[in-house]
């Protein structure tokens, strides 16, 4: 009789398929490899869920929701660093664009999902609000100082910083995330821990052992990696299909890193279904501040080093429509409970940023 496996078999299988898929020459056989390799991404996604999930379980809050958030920033910032040195025209506003979609992404869709499901499922939801409080302090500081202010300043034309701007800024941007993960871990940590729901199996249940948890943070990794790999080489497909549906080519950044993101957007869905929505805020909040935090002084550093001009600057539709979903965010959490009316606003506010990039 086999040996029952800790954990389950398609989610071992279908990263190391993914895998060896990426190394064969499926886009040799057209349509049919594409479609592969987007079963075997989406596969992946779904296998990184489950192993974030588990090491979630075994390390607790707040660590479990740090893990996946810096892995998959730190798996996003290669993409958008490998991109900038290996790409032509039009990268020096790769690391902008990207950062922007993400955060967008993260604080109008993934939350206003989040809240919409939440509302719908449990008519109204509670969270701790000084653990979104820091969070959201630190973000706004970061995002005025990288993508707003450089619009502003003179020291050289256009929306970008000066050499000596930059690394004071990549380094302001690095004491605001380090400060914000000190006070997440361990001076306020319990400002991010979710209420106990003694209807929550999940909770009660035992937690897994350090060897399938280990197992587990190296799958994710190893999940994560290809996720990334596999969007990078199906971007040629979709900017394809996009210039051919005569859409612009921004659009492009904006899957990329939805595709990159899925881990987390699933994850907080997850969680907000059990009626954990400090969990989801936890995740979607903390990955903005890690996306942006981390990937501004890394692009920065690749800028100096290899003396390519970064644009940081947004223009003046992203600033509104950005400033907006900040100041909305800030009222929907203000009171410490939602429902589904914050996230029915803020998905309109995605739905807007989509529809202005498509129809500037």
């Amino acid at each position: 009789m086999l040996k029952k496996l800790p954990l389950p078999l398609w989610t071992i299988a279908l990263p190391i398929l993914a895998w060896l898929a990426y190394f064969l020459p499926l886009n040799g056989i057209g349509g049919f490899g594409t479609a592969i390799l987007v079963v075997l991404l989406i596969g992946s996604v779904l296998a990184a869920v489950h192993h974030a999930e588990v090491v979630a379980h075994k390390v607790g809050e707040p660590f479990g929701t740090l893990i996946l958030a810096l892995a998959v920033t730190t798996i996003e910032v290669a993409l958008i660093v490998s991109l900038m040195l290996t790409g032509g025209p039009g990268t020096e506003e790769l690391a902008r664009d990207t950062v922007l979609a993400a955060v967008m992404i993260i604080l109008t869709g993934m939350i206003g999902i989040c809240l919409l499901v939440g509302g719908f499922k449990f008519n109204q939801q509670r969270f701790s609000f000084d653990g979104v409080k820091a969070p959201l302090v630190a973000l706004t500081a970061i995002l005025m100082l990288t993508l707003v202010l450089p619009n502003f300043t003179t020291s050289v034309a256009g929306p970008s910083y000066s050499k000596s701007q930059l690394i004071f800024v990549s380094v302001i941007s690095l004491i605001i995330y380090g400060t914000f993960i000190l006070v997440q871990t361990v001076r306020h940590r319990d400002f991010f821990l979710p209420p106990v729901n003694t209807e929550d199996e999940e909770v009660h249940a035992l937690p897994p052992t350090a060897k399938v948890a280990l197992t587990s943070g190296l799958l994710l990794l190893t999940c994560l990696g290809i996720v990334v790999l596999l969007a990078k080489a199906l971007a040629p497909d979709i900017e394809l299909a996009i210039v051919n549906a005569g859409a612009p080519k921004s659009l492009v950044g904006v899957i990329i890193a939805a595709v990159v993101l899925l881990p987390e957007g699933i994850a907080a869905l997850n969680a907000v279904r059990k009626n954990r929505l400090q969990t989801s805020l936890n995740l979607a909040l903390g990955s903005a501040l890690a996306t942006i935090g981390l990937t501004i002084p890394a692009v920065s550093i690749v800028s100096l080093i290899s003396g390519l001009t970064i644009t940081l600057g947004i223009d003046t539709k992203s600033m509104v429509l950005l400033l907006s979903a900040q100041f909305i965010l800030m009222l929907s959490l203000g009171s410490g409970k939602t429902n589904i009316l914050q996230g029915v606003v803020l998905l309109t506010i995605f739905a807007a940023y989509l529809f202005t990039i498509i129809a500037p």
